[in-house]
């Protein structure tokens, strides 16, 4: 199934530096104009603001009228020690700092905004998500790692969505056992077919429609959701 295009074209990225605590961050932020609400991605590890499937997911939503902040979760020299990697926490704190600063942008004013997760950096989202200060109103985790956000996950309000391939199925347990500790609106889709990086044709499609239609219906203003409700 295609997207639905709300423009002809995507917006313009723009480069950012964002004042993160302490660091200074790099980050392409696109928001289209009347955007409906803004997506912000926390790459896995290993990855960073240029991976091709957060890229290909914020395509994607630019394509039917939300914004999207991809950026670098680590400077360039925090990235050297492997530690800061899978410190769930420096990570989620970054997320919640991005977070008060993106919304002090004129193009963020009165916007509602999502976080879109992958792998660790899913936990990341979920964990910051937790946080009143971050005030997030969605979540999608891709492949992620929620359990690994476990002690915080019942602190978590914003609706969120749980995509994993039906291939990785440890993943799959873990994100159930994750789902049961959250006390607000949640879902558990599998996608048929894929791998923990939804290599397999068709299954990235497959979660960019479906992130797509999950903060469509809890980003925009009442009246410009999916399905018009």
């Amino acid at each position: 199934m295609g997207f639905d295009h709300r423009t002809d074209d995507c917006p313009r990225e723009e480069k950012v530096e964002i004042q993160a605590g302490p660091v200074r961050l790099a980050g392409d932020l696109a928001v289209p104009e009347g955007g409906l609400g803004l997506v912000m991605f926390a790459h896995g590890s290993g990855s960073s603001r240029a991976s091709p499937r957060n890229r290909f997911v914020a395509t994607a939503l630019n394509q039917v009228g939300l914004g999207t902040l991809l950026f670098d979760l680590l400077t360039p020299a925090e990235e050297t020690d492997r530690a800061n990697v899978f410190d769930i926490e420096l990570l989620a704190r970054r997320l919640v700092d991005t977070t008060v600063w993106l919304r002090e942008r004129p193009e963020a004013s009165g916007l509602r905004v999502g976080y879109f997760g992958a792998s660790t950096g899913a936990a990341a989202a979920l964990c910051a998500a937790a946080e009143p200060e971050a005030d997030v109103a969605a979540v999608v985790s891709r492949g992620g790692r929620p359990d690994l956000a476990a002690s915080r996950l019942r602190h978590v309000t914003a609706p969120t969505l749980l995509i994993v391939g039906s291939r990785d199925e440890v993943v799959i347990e873990l994100n159930r056992q994750a789902q049961a500790l959250m006390r607000c609106e949640s879902r558990l889709t599998i996608v048929p077919g894929a791998t923990h990086l939804f290599e397999e044709p068709g299954t990235l499609e497959t979660v960019a429609e479906l992130a797509r239609e999950w903060f469509l219906d809890h980003l925009a203003p009442i009246g410009q959701r999916s399905g018009g409700t």
